[in-house]
């Protein structure tokens, strides 16, 4: 029997009097991958950055039964739910490994701590070889990778990628996919919002489309990617 990690009831977010997403109701499993998908605009990345506790909202987000609103950014990091933002959100002007380790800063177990970088590392054996450049010198493939292994060293309990995809060509996207897959199979769950319909179909258990702020359709990531109206809007298949 599965157990709920993430619930989002009637999440309302709003940019002055307009509501850009409309009572949104969705949970994430633990250990699934669940993706949102649709167009520009639909309100993909309002949702994760209101669960990420950057935006005010209205409604109810819980993690693990403990309600998140109200709570800072960074206490919501400390219990568990980190979130990589569209864009990367590197710290250029610092060397590879101390970005790890600023995504570690909330940890006192220096051990644990030792023990992820060795995982990073191992997941991203690019950023073990790139340990002492700065991070604004990095390709823009090796960029996501610091930004999903920073995220990693926080100890997430789940993880939320806003668009890994963006702006990489296609032979890095398919290996930023492969290392999302592999960390889904190593036990981390995943809130996925992705432009890739198509990729983002393949790879989850889960999904939900969201149009214009509302949520329209939710179920196995096999059943939408199928599902005409899917393919006919997000999928480029008549």
């Amino acid at each position: 029997m599965s157990e709920t990690m993430l619930r989002v009831e009637d999440l309302v977010v709003r940019y002055g009097d307009i509501r850009a997403v409309k009572g949104v109701s969705f949970q994430v499993e633990r250990g699934e991958i669940l993706a949102l998908v649709g167009a520009n605009g639909a309100g993909k990345t309002t949702t994760l950055r209101a669960l990420s506790g950057m935006l005010p909202y209205e409604g109810s987000v819980m993690l693990e039964g403990r309600a998140l609103r109200g709570l800072s950014p960074d206490g919501i990091l400390r219990l568990g739910l980190s979130h990589v933002p569209e864009g990367r959100g590197i710290f250029g002007g610092l060397t590879v490994m101390e970005n790890l380790q600023l995504g570690a800063w909330i940890r006192r177990d220096k051990a644990a701590r030792g023990r992820d970088l060795g995982m990073v590392m191992d997941i991203f054996p690019r950023l073990r070889e790139r340990a002492t450049q700065l991070a604004g010198t990095l390709s823009g493939g090796e960029q996501q990778m610091l930004a999903v292994g920073r995220a990693l060293m926080s100890e997430a309990k789940i993880l939320i990628l806003d668009e890994p995809s963006m702006g990489l060509a296609p032979k890095l996207v398919q290996e930023i996919f492969s290392v999302i897959r592999q960390l889904n199979e190593k036990g981390t769950t995943i809130l996925l919002v992705e432009q890739n319909a198509n990729m983002a179909l393949r790879l989850a258990h889960r999904a939900c489309l969201l149009e214009t702020g509302n949520l329209v359709l939710e179920g196995p990531a096999s059943e939408l990617l199928v599902n005409p109206r899917v393919r006919e809007a997000y999928l480029g298949a008549g």
